[in-house]
């Protein structure tokens, strides 16, 4: 069976699927408040749409289409000035140059991941089909059991 527990505001320890999305949601949050961290509470629902549409390698699909059974919409591109109400061509002026913002940062974030994680590996000069010798050790088991 399972077991329902309740986590508290500042101890989220208690599911790991949420951590999992905090710490997504973190991310995308510092890619778009880089510069301005009081304004994070303006880009929380942005981060929010990003992860929920985008690709997860755990299931190969989108929140979005796990839920829904379908691919999520796609945000129309918006051109400033086709509308004539001030306020929603200011509101989709601002949300396309968001998105712009967080689609460099994004790219910049995932590029520095990369590099990072490169720093420690060595490209091997073998292709698929050589062949390699593998050197095998036998495997041995050590147990913390009984001590």
């Amino acid at each position: 069976g399972t077991i329902l527990r309740m986590s508290t505001a500042y101890h989220p320890q208690t599911d790991g699927q949420t951590e999992i999305v905090n710490k997504a949601l973190q991310q995308y949050l510092r890619c778009f408040v880089h510069d301005q961290p009081k304004k994070w509470g303006a880009f929380l629902h942005w981060a929010e749409w990003h992860y929920n549409t985008s690709q997860h390698s755990s299931t190969g699909f989108t929140p979005f289409e796990v839920v829904y059974g379908k691919k999520p919409p796609s945000l129309p591109n918006y051109v400033s000035g086709t509308t004539t109400i001030e306020a929603l061509d200011a509101t989709l002026t601002d949300r396309e140059t968001i998105l712009q913002v967080l689609r460099k940062k994004l790219l910049k974030a995932q590029e520095d991941m990369k590099k990072f994680a490169d720093k420690h590996r060595i490209p091997h000069p073998f292709k698929e089909g050589d062949f390699v010798y593998v050197k095998l050790r036998p495997y041995r088991q050590t147990s913390v059991a009984g001590h």
